[in-house]
This record gives structure tokens, sequence and C-alpha cells, in this order.
């Protein structure tokens, strides 16, 4: 069973950056692709970001493709998303997610373990 904690967001204003951060706990996730998903109000939650079990594979959404970036830190167990140039449409709440297969999908329902969201939220 993996335990994740995101921490990081907050309100910051349109061209602005964040840093979020997931800790995980209670076992390893160096075996899991780690991912970062969002979920706007009325929306259903989508892919924003995905990282190999090494770290030398990513994978982004279009929309922040060149805007985010995502690592990890398996000796201390952590992920991280990068936010630069947030826009006002990244508003949403942001949520760390662990697969435990390895491989790099950006569908929900492989991933089977879930933090509890942190809220960004970018003012224009």
């Amino acid at each position: 069973q993996v335990q994740l904690v995101e921490s990081g967001g907050g309100l910051v204003q349109a061209g602005g950056s964040l840093r979020l951060s997931c800790a995980a706990s209670g076992r390893t996730i160096s075996s899991h692709t780690m991912g970062w998903f969002r979920q706007a109000p009325g929306k259903e939650r989508e892919f924003v970001a995905a990282i190999s079990r090494s770290g030398a594979g990513r994978s982004y959404a279009d929309s922040v493709e060149g805007r985010f970036t995502i690592s990890r830190d398996n000796a201390k167990n952590t992920v991280h998303l990068q936010m630069n140039s947030l826009k006002s449409e990244d508003t949403a709440v942001y949520y760390c997610a662990a697969d435990p297969s390895g491989l790099m999908r950006m569908n929900t329902r492989w991933y089977d373990y879930w933090g509890q969201g942190t809220q960004v939220t970018v003012s224009s």
C-alpha cells in the first residue's frame, strides 16, 4: 500500500510559478510510474504529466508541454511538478498518483494510489 500526500498548491498570478510536491509513504515508489493529474470544477480529472520509474522517461499533456516539468527523487520517495508560466486555465485541484505497473500510461484507471489533492488557483 502506498500513501501519497501533495503539497505546494496555492494562489498565484498568471505568469507565475509553483512547485508541487508529492511525498510517498508505506512502501517505495521506485517501481511505480508516477503521474500528476488535475480536476477543474465541473470537469473530469485529466492527465498532466507522468514520469518513468528511473526518471528517464517523461510524458506531458499538450496543454502543459514546455511549461511544466515532472521530476522524482526515488531516494526520498518524492515526486515534484514544477509549473511555470501559469495560466488561469491551469486552475484545478492537482493530484499525485502511482501506477504499480511501471508502464507510461495516461488514463486514470491505471493508477491505483492517489493523494488527496492540492488546490492551485491562478488569477488573471
